[in-house]
């Protein structure tokens, strides 16, 4: 295993001096900052104008420039918006106004693995990427403990590229859980692939297979939506606690017995090769040019899927489940 870093391995003197720029102040940027903050960083927020977040940042004690205004001064500007939209906002507002030596941070790899952002070659770039949602990040900060953090530098123009990046890491909290090194290239494909093929594209597709297969064979929307849907928590979160084994161990017998049975037959060869088929389109850029080309397009074909999606039989059925459980926050995604 490649060996963890933690805050006894930063030298934390070389960001404390410096002036961060957070680019976006959504779930990932209001943690950056805050946590950035009591970490004794200085911080200013950069956002586009009308942007809905800047009632919300100057509530929460942050001076706020447009994101050329920020970058101008910033010895780190980290990046914190959506993907597509980065390439724009850097050549456009970042790229111009940057200071020299200044560098370039990010918290996923995909618009400088995917060339939508082409830094000088006279600034650092570094990734720190925080392994929880912004709100988790922030929380554990708060209570004295941290998130684990994936580091990489793409650019090390100064020399001091890895040290910075460290630094960014640990005031975070991620030097309190552990730092793990990577690449750009490893984090977002990686990423990507996870995304698609497991835990959003895989899952929700699986979770849909077995509530139709169970429907259609006569049984009851709602008793299929529990079994399909709503006990999948019970069984991630056990996961999640302690991985596969521990989820074996506090499930029955019945249950073990037919995890170990069918679940090859389920996702069997044939499966994996189409996983297989997914990694290598997200590795030559086919997905990124995909969806580059469909946000420039405004979405077409995402918004007509989306709305599919939501007519789907399941979330009609999830809906007023949930409507039935007063121990749960339910959520309702807006429309399509």
């Amino acid at each position: 295993m490649a060996k963890v870093l933690y805050d006894k391995d930063a030298n934390m003197k070389v960001l404390t001096e410096k002036t961060v720029a957070v680019l976006g102040y959504g779930s990932q940027g209001h943690a950056h900052a805050q946590n950035l903050r009591d970490s004794g960083v200085s911080v200013v927020i950069g956002l586009h104008e009308g942007s809905r977040s800047k009632a919300v940042a100057e509530k929460d004690g942050f001076k706020v420039y447009s994101v050329a205004d920020a970058v101008k001064n910033a010895d780190v500007v980290m990046f914190l918006m959506p993907d597509h939209v980065q390439g724009d906002v850097y050549r456009k507002s970042v790229a111009p106004n940057l200071k020299k030596g200044a560098a370039l941070a990010f918290a996923h790899g995909f618009a400088v693995h995917f060339n939508q952002v082409e830094p000088s070659k006279d600034n650092d770039v570094f990734m720190v990427a925080p392994k929880g949602p912004g709100h988790l990040v922030r929380r554990m900060y708060t209570e004295g403990r941290g998130v684990p953090c994936l580091l990489a530098v793409e650019q090390d123009a100064t020399g001091q590229a890895r040290d910075l990046g460290l630094a960014y890491a640990c005031a975070l909290g991620g030097g309190r859980a552990g730092i793990l090194s990577t690449t750009f290239a490893e984090e977002t494909e990686t990423d990507l692939f996870g995304e698609q093929a497991v835990l959003c594209g895989g899952i929700t597709e699986l979770i849909k297979a077995g509530f139709d297969i169970l429907v259609e064979a006569g049984y009851q929307p709602e008793i299929a939506y529990f079994e399909c849907l709503n006990e999948m928590k019970l069984i991630v979160d056990l996961m999640y606690e302690g991985g596969m084994g521990w989820m074996r161990y506090s499930v029955s017998d019945t249950a073990k017995y037919g995890d170990l049975t069918a679940g090859k037959r389920v996702i069997d060869d044939h499966v994996r090769e189409n996983m297989k088929k997914l990694l290598e389109e997200v590795k030559d850029g086919s997905f990124a040019k995909d969806w580059i080309l469909e946000n420039q397009s405004g979405r077409p074909r995402m918004k007509k899927w989306v709305k599919s999606e939501a007519a789907h039989p399941i979330e009609a059925v999830g809906k007023e489940l949930r409507a039935m459980m007063p121990w749960m926050d339910a959520k309702s995604a807006p429309d399509a």
